[in-house]
């Protein structure tokens, strides 16, 4: 049985960190009441982990494109996965 949950993994590229994007990505996230992580990379990216329904991890990535008002988004790689339900919350993780 299906039951619409999904996992997102997604990579951001562009001017992403020194922006508030994390803060911005939390409070999305909590809004649509996904789990799962958010850190800046080594490479200037930010890496993005969640799971939950389908249509609010959707709702997500369109908010990832788009990132908060300082923020200059150019790349959002995506890549869908099965749920593990490990997460319990959605929170920052050390930068990596």
């Amino acid at each position: 049985m299906d039951t619409g949950l999904a996992r997102l993994h997604a990579i951001i590229e562009g001017r992403v960190q020194g922006v508030g994007y994390r803060y911005f990505v939390i409070d999305v996230a909590d809004s649509l009441g996904v789990t799962g992580w958010v850190r800046n990379c080594w490479d200037e990216t930010v890496e993005v982990m969640a799971e939950g329904e389908r249509q609010p991890l959707e709702n997500l990535l369109a908010a990832l494109q788009r990132g908060p008002r300082a923020a200059y988004v150019t790349r959002v790689k995506t890549e869908w996965q099965d749920p593990t339900g490990e997460f319990t919350d959605f929170r920052i993780r050390a930068a990596y």
